[in-house]
């Protein structure tokens, strides 16, 4: 690490290559391994700040391109962030709208990418340094660097080209934010690695990454349409590279065996909507699986959604009144669901910790791969 990085990875414990410690920064510290619930409006659909408060939940997601359309970076500016904005005092990592460059599907040159609004269908052009300029605004402890994320399967050559234009758009990215460093900001930038499934093009893009010297590393286009085999080869190659001294962030993964796996493999910090969507359509994260809470043997269940769980939900509500709930379409079912698998998936990196710290890491996973798989 060096005297230039704003923030600082402190490991506590390690079992293999599984780690846990706390990330350092300017606002104070998180622990890790950790998830990361995502906030994409500046809001984790269905909760507020107080929720994620009650929750634990130490750092949240933002997502760049939503916020930059509606309310405006500017405005969020104003209120100091997303953190006075939304009255949010944990951390914030603001993606960097390159995830929208995968879903979206944008006219891309290397001068960066021409969206439509989602909103109002009107265009708006974000570059490597455009999507600093948002993130500073936004006012997010880590800001991503701009990259492109391609599906997979895709063609080699679309591949390699990825790996390239995000190289290229790192470095850009690198100096756009060097003057806000310079005058003394502490918001940290991670860059991010690219390369398929295909192992070599992983190392070099890590390398490639690496060599900008950043404050730690995102691993972007994982998850995007391969299996866990075809992933976890990929992501053993990019960790194997990444410095052991700066946080390790794989990008859109929250199923429970991909995140034991890739703890397995080095990675401090995941995010993904899966627990906030699934609980939404009435499917609930519990120690034996998945639950469909819509089935009609939970109609007079008495039961609440996992026994012995320690969320606000299940302290107080039944299954068969949360099914009633969701059968009615109450909103109030997907805030109830929504708590539960939250608390779930952030208690889940709780015991990955301890099982770190006792040594006992791989039954963990093994425990987690027998019920999830």
């Amino acid at each position: 690490m060096t005297d230039a990085h704003v923030i600082s990875f402190e490991c506590d414990a390690t079992d293999g290559a599984a780690r846990t410690g706390r990330v350092r920064t300017a606002r104070g510290s998180f622990a890790t391994p950790c998830f990361m619930p995502v906030g994409t409006r500046a809001s984790v659909r269905t909760l507020t700040s107080a929720d994620l408060e009650d929750l634990g939940a130490e750092i949240i997601l933002g997502n760049t391109y939503h916020l930059m359309l509606r309310p405006g970076a500017d405005l969020i500016a104003e209120f100091g962030g997303i953190g006075g904005f939304a009255d949010w005092h944990g951390h914030v990592l603001t993606d960097s709208g390159g995830f929208q460059i995968f879903s979206l599907e944008p006219k891309v040159t290397d001068e960066g990418a021409r969206f439509r609004s989602t909103y109002d269908g009107s265009y708006h052009h974000l570059s490597p340094e455009g999507s600093v300029e948002v993130q500073q605004k936004l006012g997010s402890d880590i800001q991503m660097v701009l990259d492109v994320c391609p599906p997979l399967p895709s063609p080699l050559s679309v591949v390699r080209a990825a790996v390239d234009r995000s190289a290229q758009w790192a470095a850009r990215a690198k100096l756009a934010d060097a003057p806000a460093r310079s005058m003394g900001s502490t918001q940290a930038q991670f860059g991010i690695v690219q390369g398929g499934i295909d192992t070599a093009l992983r190392a070099e893009s890590a390398h490639r990454t690496v060599e900008i010297d950043f404050d730690g590393y995102g691993i972007g286009g994982l998850s995007v349409g391969e299996s866990r085999e075809e992933m976890l080869p990929a992501l053993a190659a990019t960790t194997e590279v990444l410095p052991t001294d700066q946080p390790r962030y794989l990008m859109g993964v929250g199923d429970p065996v991909s995140i034991v796996e890739a703890v397995a493999l080095g990675v401090d910090m995941f995010d993904c909507v899966l627990p906030t969507r699934l609980a939404r359509h009435g499917t609930i994260l519990t120690s034996q699986g998945r639950m469909n809470l819509r089935n009609a043997r939970f109609a007079a269940d008495h039961e609440p959604l996992e026994p012995g769980c320690g969320c606000s939900t299940c302290a107080r509500w039944s299954r068969a009144y949360l099914r009633h709930l969701l059968s009615v379409s109450e909103p109030t079912a997907a805030r109830l669901t929504t708590i539960h698998n939250v608390h779930w998936l952030l208690r889940l990196m709780e015991q990955a910790r301890a099982a770190i710290g006792a040594g006992t890491y791989d039954q963990f996973r093994r425990s987690v791969g027998a019920v999830w798989s």
